[in-house]
């Protein structure tokens, strides 16, 4: 049995004049309107972040720059897929208050962040993103630079989604994943080159706005690359907030979006690099999944703790597009983490 999914297909603003979201459910584009002006909750509720992954099956990068009103967040992690391992420097700054100034459309606008030993530009062009990362201090002193092109063609499908809470009105998640996007350039790490093709290289980008309710588990998985010779890859999750208006489950296949209802993550916690499952209400997500990298992290300061293991490693099973066709997957790398959050 499936439910009954809202589809977003007209343009307006994400806010109704209470602050409550207008039109909770999903779409392919960033079609309704985000603006903080309409936010009624404290500005001290505000979360807003870029979260950048860029993988290839032998490593990768990933970049976060978030402005949680009270707390500002960057990170930088390098990933080793071969001999399994990351690496990861990040830093906290108090009280941004919105400073970071995170645009208020993936569609254009740049972050940048220049602080603490940190140097992280995001830079919106037609049809392109830009990602620079210049860390001298990276890994003891070890440095990491350097930028990488990724591709986003006007006419590709991305996976975005209103969300509401039950528990509080003026909570609200507005969210966009954009997968399969080709990389190309280079990240310098110490003495090695971290180089990025577009023909094996792909990332999402994971753009989030939004007012939080205190305490959240979510659920979240991705994967991009090729797949028979065509883009292909997918976004999973659950845990963020009232889905019953629409899920964030989506396929990707030559650039097009095909919905799925819900999918289930079976963890076998607390041994998260044992293999896991997915599967899915309408049979059209059934995956078993074998890790190969934990990355975990528990900051806990004060009233404010983020426990998270986020799982990389590969998928193998079946999908079904819309309309019936069986995509036969195996081996695909990606990752699925497991949040939980008081913030």
């Amino acid at each position: 049995m499936t439910n009954k999914q809202h589809r977003i297909t007209e343009p307006g603003p994400l806010h109704a004049a209470d602050g409550s979201l207008r039109e909770p459910g999903w779409a392919t584009k960033l079609l309704l309107e985000y603006d903080r002006a309409r936010i009624k909750a404290s500005k001290f509720l505000i979360k807003e972040w870029d979260y950048y992954a860029i993988l290839t099956d032998e490593y990768g990068i990933a970049i976060t720059v978030a402005d949680n009103a009270y707390l500002g967040f960057v990170a930088v992690t390098v990933f080793d897929f071969v001999n399994p391992e990351e690496t990861t420097e990040s830093v906290m700054t108090i009280l941004p208050l919105g400073s970071f100034k995170m645009p208020p459309t993936s569609a254009s606008g740049d972050v940048h962040f220049k602080q603490k030993g940190f140097n992280i530009q995001m830079h919106r062009e037609a049809q392109e993103r830009i990602i620079m990362v210049d860390v001298p201090d990276f890994a003891g002193g070890k440095g990491l630079f350097g930028s990488v092109h990724l591709s986003q063609p006007d006419d590709m499908d991305s996976m975005v989604i209103a969300t509401p809470f039950k528990k509080k009105a003026q909570a609200f998640y507005y969210n966009q994943k954009v997968n399969c996007m080709p990389a190309s350039g280079s990240i310098q790490f110490g003495n090695r080159e971290l180089m990025f093709d577009p023909q094996h290289a792909h990332a999402v980008l994971d753009w989030g706005r939004g007012v939080w309710t205190y305490a959240n588990t979510w659920y979240w998985g991705s994967a991009s690359g090729v797949l028979n010779g065509e883009s292909f890859g997918f976004n999973i999750g659950y845990g963020f907030g009232d889905t019953s208006a629409a899920t964030e489950n989506m396929l990707f296949y030559q650039g097009k979006a095909h919905k799925l209802d819900q999918v289930t993550f079976n963890i076998p916690e607390p041994e998260f690099l044992k293999p896991w499952t997915f599967t899915s209400n309408d049979g059209r997500f059934e995956m078993d999944f074998v890790p190969i990298l934990d990355r975990f992290s528990d900051t806990n300061v004060l009233l404010i703790r983020s426990w998270q293991h986020q799982v990389f490693g590969r998928f193998t099973g079946t999908c079904t597009l819309d309309d019936g066709t069986v995509l036969e997957v195996k081996d695909f790398l990606g990752f699925a983490e497991k949040v939980a959050n008081r913030w």
